[in-house]
């Protein structure tokens, strides 16, 4: 029986349907349509919405529940890849290559996946996002090597993950734990993951009715960003720092 959906209008800042009206199976599925403009992207983050579609599809907007997030403030490595920093050179930055982690994340072989989700339309209504100051890359690098990234989205004290890559092994899983370290000395507590998987699961990510996730949402994205979360004497500092028992 094909899918029934909504069908958003052309006002990019006209409400989303309800959370409660995904469907169940495919899990999370909202509405369709409209654009990915900087505005409707916003309106959809701040709801805890965010598109997810394949190359000639219609844009698809989805919500799951549960959703899988990160305590910044606790995560933790595991104990082996941990010892492995402590001698490390990389170092991780932020906003440095936005651009860079976007193209690496989209070019990333995926299990079970044929293509990218990243199309074109999706890399330039990030790009907007970023230098309108909404998106976001933590990078790691080996020299002048881009070795692991992630990139997601930030409004208020709320950080919405999009996508990470490894272009070394333990890559991803370090721009991961560099990512939390910015957001909890930021004071920003929450890092939604999206959907669950078994590789987030072993890092520590856990699961959140949808009710819960979303009233944690409205809370942290009313509250101000702080100002210089992004900034160098923040987001820049050796991967080496990461090693220790959890953020701090």
């Amino acid at each position: 029986m094909p899918i029934r959906l909504p069908l958003l209008p052309a006002d990019p800042g006209a409400p989303f349907p309800p959370a409660g009206r995904a469907h169940r199976d495919p899990n999370g599925l909202l509405a369709m349509g409209g654009d990915l403009s900087t505005a409707r992207l916003l309106n959809a983050y701040r709801h805890g919405i965010f598109p997810w579609f394949s190359e000639g599809d219609p844009i698809l907007w989805w919500c799951p529940d549960p959703r899988m997030v990160f305590d910044t403030a606790s995560f933790r490595l595991p104990s082996r890849f941990r010892r492995t920093l402590r001698g490390s050179r990389w170092e991780i930055r932020a906003d440095t290559a936005f651009h860079r982690v976007m193209d690496a994340c989209a070019s990333q072989p995926r299990p079970g996946q044929d293509g990218t989700w990243i199309t074109g339309a999706m890399r330039a209504a990030y790009l907007a996002l970023h230098r309108a100051g909404h998106a976001h890359s933590v990078e790691v690098f080996d020299g002048e090597a881009l070795v692991g990234g992630i990139y997601g989205v930030g409004i208020g004290r709320m950080f919405f993950g999009e996508s990470m890559f490894s272009a070394a092994s333990g890559g991803s899983k370090a721009a991961l734990a560099g990512l939390c370290r910015i957001l909890a000395r930021g004071g920003c507590p929450l890092l939604d993951a999206q959907v669950e998987n078994p590789h987030l699961a072993s890092l520590g990510g856990r699961r959140m009715p949808r009710a819960d996730f979303l009233a944690e949402v409205a809370r942290l994205a009313a509250q101000p960003a702080p100002g210089d979360l992004w900034a160098p004497r923040h987001a820049v500092f050796p991967a080496s720092a990461l090693a220790g028992a959890a953020v701090d």
